[in-house]
């Protein structure tokens, strides 16, 4: 691989992780990988200054998949395209060229969001993936990746997307420091600007979770609401409860599903890979959406994807699919992820993830009923308010609708 402005196929980009990394093809060498690694920890850098300043350019890669040109391609990669590994672009980052292998463990902590900017791709045209380095902390890597398909003679964009990873070291037990970064020009000082402020929102963030404190006034007042038009006025009574017309209780509108992890689907780490992860959250996602919609929903944004916990090759991974806020044409889905030990029956959470769908129809409004789906309703609201969506409609040229995108923060 060339240094900086790198062109690959999707085919060689997982090859080219497990030189850097020095990963076995075999999972069951992976005990043998994990002690060779372990001398590489004397080539860890004692602090961030120690290492040479990088630009954005030197992380740039641009990855492509020909599925017009290959066309045993198309049945891989027909519904799911996110298979895309980020870690290049970090490793590009912090490549050494006096190294023979990375001494860094770099690992996904965040997705921050995934905004997609057209529904349709098309199976039969080539994919390009582009992306590098906007933003760096001590052990932190802030990645943006853009998503565009070849078609009518030119290349559109797809999707945006935002990464962070955090280094580790070789035996991923504590962090390590990264590259500073150092940007050239106005474009790039924006994106690096840009990435302080998405540090700052995502501070705020978990700062104000609904875990940690009471919702706001406003928040207060709007599940109140909600409460008071479920009562029955016959009644007179708090226990007595009705569902509002045009309306779904949010205990019905839940999809659950289990999956065995295959050592298949490991990353160069021997863990269960991420893009599998995000790929089983979002199917059982969709189809929650598609069964309380009553049609086949569009998927507009993925938000805020915490990596809690690594998934081990062998897990009972458990998903849980609930609808937690609604809003016109809009569906916002929460999937949780833990893993099961059969031993100790024991659950450990690895990973929330939030969507965004949208329906050609206006769907049903979600009702919460307890103090626990209310708060589950606040924080899909809080997701939905916060992430980029397909809105409005506007009157081209030629007189025709066309949907657009108009952002809201």
């Amino acid at each position: 691989m060339a240094e900086g402005n790198s062109d690959l196929l999707v085919s060689n980009v997982r090859n080219r992780l497990r030189e850097i990394v020095g990963a076995s093809t075999n999972w069951r060498d992976h005990k043998q990988m994990m002690a060779e690694r372990a001398s590489l920890c004397s080539l860890l850098a004692s602090c961030q200054e120690d290492l040479p300043v990088r630009s954005m350019k030197d992380s740039y890669v641009e990855v492509h998949l020909p599925l017009g040109t290959q066309p045993l391609l198309r049945e891989k990669y027909l519904t799911f395209h996110n298979t895309v590994r980020y870690l290049l672009i970090c490793y590009s980052h912090t490549r050494n060229k006096a190294l023979q292998r990375s001494p860094l463990s770099i690992v996904t902590a965040l997705v921050d969001k995934i905004d997609m900017r057209k529904n349709i791709i098309y199976p039969d045209c080539d994919i390009k993936f582009t992306g590098h380095v906007t933003w760096v902390g001590k052990t932190s890597i802030e990645a943006k990746i853009h998503m565009s398909q070849f078609h009518d003679g030119d290349y559109t964009p797809v999707l945006d997307a935002t990464f962070v990873m955090v280094a580790r070291d070789p035996e991923n037990k504590r962090a390590a420091y990264v590259n500073p970064l150092k940007p050239e020009g106005q474009e790039e000082e924006k994106f690096f600007q840009e990435g302080e402020v998405n540090k700052k929102r995502r501070v705020e963030l978990s700062t104000a979770s609904l875990l940690k404190v009471a919702p706001t006034d406003e928040e207060r007042k709007l599940i109140h609401s909600i409460f008071l038009n479920t009562l029955d006025s016959k009644t007179v009574s708090f226990r007595s409860r009705v569902l509002p017309p045009n309306s779904v209780w949010m205990e019905d509108a839940k999809v659950k599903g289990l999956e065995i992890c295959h050592p298949q689907e490991r990353n160069i780490f021997n863990r269960i890979f991420g893009g599998f992860l995000m790929r089983k959250a979002y199917e059982l996602g969709w189809a929650n959406a598609c069964s309380y919609g009553g049609c086949r929903p569009n998927l507009v944004a993925v938000d805020d994807i915490l990596f809690q916990k690594p998934v081990e090759i062998g897990s009972l991974l458990l998903l849980s699919s609930q609808v937690c806020y609604t809003e016109g044409k809009y569906i916002q889905v929460r999937v949780h992820t833990e893993v099961l030990d059969p031993l100790t029956r024991q659950h450990n959470t690895t990973n929330v993830f939030h969507f965004t769908f949208t329906s050609p129809e206006e769907v049903p409004a979600i009702v919460p009923k307890t103090y626990g789906e209310s708060m589950l309703y606040l924080d899909g609201k809080r997701h939905f308010d916060l992430t980029p969506y397909l809105c409005l409609q506007c009157i081209c040229d030629d007189g025709q609708k066309e949907p657009f995108y108009c952002y809201i923060y």
